[in-house]
């Protein structure tokens, strides 16, 4: 009985049919994973990509008013703002959020929010204190005080088809600093008066 026993076992050791079914049940879960997985990632690299030129588009729409009859209303504000949906699409449009401010410099390491218009967003306070990144007005401006700055940003919530389980929403952004290109400001609903 126990030859037997140990015959049936050095059998099934030595036994190499379905070892194929058995690696292949073992390599796919990885593989649907990986495959899934690269699907995510190159739509979250195209959408990141409209991002970015949605963000510059913003950015250089705007800069390109001025004051008095170049002065954009929140009409005009609204049109600059849609043309992020020609740029996303494919992509919806409703997770993206979008801010355009203009940034007065005063002196090479202080400034404030001129104005602010937000779509999706809460937008920056009138006013209120904002950071330029460093020597960022002492090379825009010159030396010349006030200095304008149009900031554009775009966040956008990707919410992967696949992997939402693991990574849950990614958040997309990018920002951008320009300076106005037709005057010294843009006016955005009469602010600021003059420059």
């Amino acid at each position: 009985m126990a030859l037997g026993v140990v015959h049936t076992i050095r059998r099934f050791v030595d036994s190499t049919r379905a070892v194929a079914a058995i690696e292949f049940a073992m390599v796919m879960p990885v593989l649907l994973l990986l495959l899934l997985g690269s699907f995510d990632a190159g739509n979250a690299i195209v959408i990141y990509m409209k991002v970015r030129a949605a963000t510059y588009a913003l950015g250089a729409i705007t800069n390109q008013y001025g004051i008095g009859n170049a002065a954009i209303s929140t009409t005009t504000m609204s049109t600059i703002t849609g043309a992020t949906s020609a740029i996303l699409s494919p992509y919806s449009n409703t997770p993206t959020v979008m801010i355009i401010s203009q940034i007065k410099a005063t002196t090479a390491t202080n400034a404030t929010v001129s104005w602010s218009y937000a779509v999706n967003g809460t937008a920056l306070t009138q006013g209120a204190t904002y950071t330029l990144p460093t020597n960022f007005a002492q090379n825009s401006c010159g030396g010349t005080y006030p200095c304008y700055v149009i900031q554009a940003s775009v966040n956008y919530t990707y919410s992967p088809m696949f992997g939402a389980f693991l990574t849950g929403p990614i958040n997309l952004a990018d920002s951008i600093l320009t300076t106005p290109r037709s005057s010294v400001c843009v006016q955005y609903n009469s602010v600021p008066s003059s420059c």
